[in-house]
């Protein structure tokens, strides 16, 4: 059987990093049971050789035995079965919705210099951008500027990574050259982009791969400070994405040099102790106060996004709130997952809705942060 790859989708997206991204989205709607994502695409369980749809009402697999696939087709080719409960293989396999986000994507994939608006959109497409824009943001749970933003970002570390000039590969990217573009590529890059070409050259990075009580943890720190907090199942993948970020870094295993940090951190997961730890990360100014305001949040508490989006003086950007969230480098060193949907469910977590509940549930149950949500 073959896992999902994306050339099982019509919709291209060839680089490990929207590989990661669409994965992750696809796992909270398989954890919540999903039945809107119906159709948007199937998993299946490597036990078992059954494919479904996201709504299964089965009982949930673990993380670490799903694949994904954007056709049923695929799945079967792959040597899977249809499941017999939620019977994959008569979902219509000319959805309309489904059919549209396709046409977005290949839009926006094919014309990388135009502006991604919603009518620009509406009018190549036949579509009503309010319909559009519902619908895209329905089944695969961003918009579809949030989409082009990490089609532009990885055609500039496409062109950093081949050797071209910063400014060659902001402008073929579509950033542009105003320094607010470039803040917003640093950002993203966790480093600055002429740091990045040089893809970590001269630059030395310790890391330490240890257990906690929500699975193996990568941590990663210069001398400056942490410029990663990742979490996993296999020790093999967490080593390999941080050496395919840095090809030229100088990459060292420093356990012992890492110790404090982990156990601070195993502490913090813990909900047993507060500690401000040294970081090493790149951020817009916007970015950094909704980082700010997500530290301030008392353990065992939660707030919504558009709550922090009112206390940084934004309140109508509760969208940017969550993509400032879904980019934070450092989990659990700024608390990204105290924050949750404007109706009090949990939300999506780029490290899995499971590790979400349980982080809440162990600050909770250790008697911190007695706020109540919003407070």
């Amino acid at each position: 059987m073959q896992p999902f790859t994306m050339v099982d989708t019509e919709i291209a997206m060839p680089n490990r990093e929207e590989g990661e991204f669409w994965r992750a989205r696809y796992w909270d709607a398989v954890a919540a049971r999903d039945r809107v994502m119906d159709g948007v695409f199937f998993y299946a369980v490597l036990s078992t050789g059954v494919y479904c749809r996201p709504g299964c009402p089965s009982k949930r697999p673990r993380r670490e035995n799903v694949v994904f696939f954007r056709a049923r087709e695929a799945a079967e080719r792959a040597g899977f079965r249809p499941c017999k409960r939620c019977k994959p293989d008569l979902i219509d396999r000319r959805d309309p919705s489904a059919q549209l986000i396709e046409k977005v994507c290949r839009y926006i994939d094919t014309h990388p210099d135009d502006p991604v608006t919603l009518e620009a959109l509406g009018r190549a497409l036949g579509a009503s951008p309010f319909y559009l824009q519902r619908t895209f943001k329905a089944l695969t749970g961003i918009t579809p500027r949030a989409y082009a933003d990490s089609r532009r970002l990885h055609s500039l570390k496409a062109g950093l990574r081949e050797g071209h000039s910063v400014t060659r590969s902001l402008y073929d990217a579509g950033y542009g050259s105003s320094s607010r573009l470039y803040e917003r590529a640093s950002a993203h890059l966790g480093m600055t982009p002429a740091r990045y070409r040089k893809q970590g050259s001269g630059v030395t990075i310790f890391y330490t791969i240890a257990s906690t009580a929500i699975g193996k943890m990568l941590l990663a720190a210069t001398d400056r400070g942490i410029c990663s907090i990742r979490f996993g199942d296999s020790m093999a993948r967490l080593e390999r994405e941080l050496r395919s970020e840095y090809l030229q870094a100088e990459i060292v295993r420093g356990d012992d040099r890492l110790d404090g940090q982990v156990k601070a951190l195993r502490s913090i997961i813990e909900g047993e102790n507060k500690v401000t730890l040294p970081l090493d990360i790149q951020a817009t100014t916007f970015q950094r106060r909704v980082w700010q305001a997500l530290q301030a949040i008392p353990r065992g508490a939660t707030k919504s996004y558009g709550k922090i989006a009112a206390d940084i003086g934004h309140p109508k950007s509760a969208r940017a709130v969550a993509r400032a969230c879904a980019t934070n480098p450092v989990a659990v060193a700024i608390p990204c997952h105290r924050v949750v949907r404007e109706d009090g469910e949990l939300g999506g977590y780029r490290w899995g809705i499971e590790r979400k509940k349980k982080l809440l549930a162990l600050e909770a149950a250790n008697g911190a942060g007695r706020g109540s949500k919003d407070s």
